[in-house]
């Protein structure tokens, strides 16, 4: 039973030191491209950045889905990088990558844009006029906005006669 045990710890303990052996050198974070909005419609405009790169500028490069190449300068904002492209109103629907590389070395970072024919961000004014039944006083059918008008013209008059008649005492 010893053995078992002391064999299962053993091949734990080199399965945790294999895998700290293969982890990344810069402390775990590989960095990450930012892209806002993720996703858009063709002719919108892009903004991408990122922490990977500090306070160095980086250049873009958006020519997978057709925007060519953009440059990402130092921010204020926790030192990111940030930049900025227009996805062409040609472009086709789909999931695109988005690459930017550090100047000041070989760094690179990457973001995915997806492109979409419908907007999921704003709402859709209505058109025309709303189909809510007999219609308002410009209506289609005057009989019944007439009708309507004479039905409370007689509810307001026999209302008013009630409330007279019991304010002089007359009984309901």
């Amino acid at each position: 039973m010893r053995r078992t045990a002391r064999l299962l710890t053993g091949t734990a303990l080199a399965v945790a030191v294999a895998g700290v052996a293969t982890a990344p050198a810069s402390g775990g974070e590989t960095g990450r491209l930012e892209v806002f909005p993720s996703s858009v419609v063709p002719g919108a405009d892009v903004t991408v950045n990122t922490a990977a790169c500090g306070a160095e500028t980086a250049a873009g490069d958006a020519s997978a889905v057709g925007a060519g190449t953009f440059t990402l300068a130092p921010s204020a904002h926790e030192q990111d990088a940030i930049g900025q492209f227009r996805v062409p109103p040609s472009a086709q629907p789909g999931t695109y990558e988005i690459v930017a590389r550090c100047g000041g070395s070989d760094r690179q970072v990457t973001g995915d844009l997806m492109v979409t024919l419908t907007s999921t961000r704003g709402q859709v004014q209505p058109r025309g006029h709303v189909n809510t039944g007999v219609g308002g006083a410009l209506g289609p059918d005057p009989v019944q906005t007439a009708a309507g008008v004479a039905a409370l013209a007689v509810a307001a008059a026999g209302g008013t006669w009630l409330l007279h008649r019991r304010a002089r005492g007359d009984g309901i």
